[in-house]
């Protein structure tokens, strides 16, 4: 009867344990994460008892996937991934080249092919965008400037990706591989300028054809269907509508398209965001991405023999300290040059400091076209196994490494780089235009109407942002403003913050906005200071701490309705 319903055995086996084991993870101050993966292990074919059906697990997984990037999609525009297109476009392809080159050298040393290692490089340069959205979302970050930048970084890794699964093939033969045959009397290399030219080319067509009808059409036919579904105040057809545009679109794009299911969910969720309902759709579809993105690390623990940490420690090893330390050093080194600030090159660089999906599938394709040894797939999914269970330690590390490096003055000023013409006011700015004017951090989707609402007043005021393209653009228009971490006592200064009447805080960074309150009433004492946050307990604290004003968004929306309702009542209800 069970070997019936290997579907119904798998789910309801790999949610127990990792109901379990989750749960004794947390217990232990671990991640859950880290006990999702062990009940992948323990259920998986490398360890004796019950087996699971590991390639329904990673069908299931692949839902969870799709849920999870339709989620991260609902947070962002087109506009979030235009903001940091200077930094993600680039970065991500200089670490792709160095990272491959990192995981290169051991290849080589341990007598593969040039093809196994260069396969083997790339499985270890790119990072899951699983593993990353869920870590950015457990810490509050997915909105923020620097998960904005982390997002964008993957996801060019990600298009970099599909066209290396596209090209391989390809150039299997010319790397000493099978060309996508057994080797044999009849096997030749597919290797030539004309099938890598066209393979390239399709490639490349395909992904822009997807993203074009994505953009013309996807922007206008998902906001309007998910509309007609909500006008029949039908709940669970709503929500079956957003499983059905989440899953179905991501399976389409990959289907037509050769994309990515990642890719395709969250340029779903993105366009969806365009609608209306699309913070109702992401709270429908919340427990739907929960369970089954849980089965994502279910399925990768299962992929994995531990076996190969008793028989390769020392290259695993070695492995583990390329994907953690060595990408960690790539990626950070790459957003320091960038002159970005100091919190956002340690969070760029953990956000990157462990692999998941694709490199899964990059191994297994190297194995099946004889590129890469079996060996290679296994220390690919052990460091994989390691690397996503320690990531959370590498987010940990990074206000402890920011307070270590600040303290060494010289390095810390290489690194936030002074000379920077972004990180100060033009010496032309005169000094009645900084006098009692208004310091306002943060120019997003709420600092920018604050700004525009400053500006047609005629009021002065100084921007700081750590996003340098938003800072060049705000100085083309006549605006001053600097770039940096304005919790950074230099950055907090360059606002000459001293003189200026009132700060405004237009970031839901509480931690951060505790800092900059301190330091700026260390150098103006007398100056008002408004603060916003998303939280009831944060609001509290805030009020008990003194720091200002407090504004709430849900409690402005409130008194902004009951305003309107009190209005309308006023002027409709005759005097007592």
């Amino acid at each position: 009867m069970h070997s019936e319903l290997s579907l119904v055995t798998t789910i309801a086996v790999a949610l127990g344990a990792a109901l379990l084991l989750g749960f004794l993870a947390l217990r232990l101050r671990l991640p859950a994460i880290v006990g999702y993966l062990l009940a992948g292990v323990l259920i998986g074919p490398a360890t004796p008892g019950f087996v699971a059906d590991v390639d329904l697990a990673n069908q299931l997984s692949e839902i969870g996937v799709m849920l999870l990037m339709f989620g991260v999609g609902l947070h962002f525009s087109l506009e979030d991934l235009k903001e940091v297109r200077r930094i993600a476009l680039p970065g991500a392809l200089a670490k792709i080249v160095l990272a491959t080159l990192l995981g290169m050298v051991p290849a080589l040393y341990w007598g593969w092919s040039l093809g196994a290692g260069l396969v083997f490089g790339l499985a270890l340069s790119v990072a899951s965008t699983v593993v990353l959205s869920r870590a950015l979302e457990d810490r509050g970050l997915l909105e923020s400037l620097n998960g904005r930048i982390a997002i964008g970084w993957l996801l060019v890794e990600d298009l970099v990706m599909v066209l290396v699964l596209v090209l391989l093939p390809a150039l299997a033969g010319f790397l000493g591989g099978y060309g996508g045959e057994r080797p044999g009397p009849a096997a030749a290399p597919l290797f030539g300028a004309h099938s890598l030219g066209l393979a390239l080319l399709v490639a490349v067509g395909q992904v822009g054809l997807f993203v074009v009808v994505m953009l013309v059409g996807g922007r206008r036919l998902f906001p309007w269907l998910l509309w007609q579904v909500a006008k029949t105040g039908s709940r669970e057809l709503f929500t079956l509508c957003v499983i059905a545009a989440a899953v179905g679109i991501a399976y389409a794009s990959s289907a037509v398209f050769g994309v990515s299911f990642a890719l395709g969910a969250f340029f779903a969720g993105m366009m969806l965001r365009e609608s209306a309902l699309a913070h109702r759709a992401g709270e429908e579809s919340l427990p739907f991405r929960d369970a089954f993105s849980v089965l994502f690390f279910v399925a990768v623990g299962m992929l994995i023999d531990p076996g190969i940490l008793l028989r390769e420690p020392l290259r695993v090893a070695i492995v583990v300290a390329i994907i953690v330390a060595g990408k960690f050093v790539v990626a950070f080194a790459i957003v320091a040059l960038f002159r970005y600030p100091l919190n956002t090159a340690l969070t760029i660089a953990a956000s990157g400091a462990q692999i998941g999906e694709f490199s899964f599938i990059l191994a297994g394709m190297g194995v099946s076209l004889g590129l890469l040894p079996v060996e290679g797939q296994g220390l690919v999914l052990a460091g994989a196994l390691v690397s996503i269970a320690v990531n959370h330690l590498v987010f940990a590390a990074i206000e402890p490494a920011q307070r270590w490096i600040r303290k060494r003055s010289a390095l810390a000023n290489a690194l936030e780089r002074p000379t920077d013409p972004l990180a100060a006011l033009p010496a032309s700015v005169g000094e009645k235009e900084l006098t009692g004017h208004v310091v306002l951090v943060g120019y997003g989707r709420v600092g920018r109407r604050i700004g525009e609402a400053l500006a047609a007043n005629g009021s002065r005021f100084v921007v700081a942002d750590r996003n340098r393209e938003i800072v060049e653009d705000l100085r083309a228009r006549g605006v001053h403003a600097v770039s940096g971490d304005a919790s950074d006592p230099v950055v907090m200064a360059q606002t000459h913050v001293m003189r200026a009447r009132m700060l405004v805080i237009a970031t839901p960074d509480s931690f951060a906005a505790r800092k900059m309150i301190e330091i700026a009433r260390i150098l103006n004492p007398s100056i008002e200071t408004v603060v916003r946050t998303h939280s009831e307990e944060e609001a509290e604290l805030f009020r008990q701490e003194r720091v200002g004003k407090v504004f709430m968004g849900e409690h402005e929306l409130a008194a902004g309705m009951m305003r309107h309702v009190a209005e309308r009542l006023g002027s409709a209800t005759p005097s007592r």
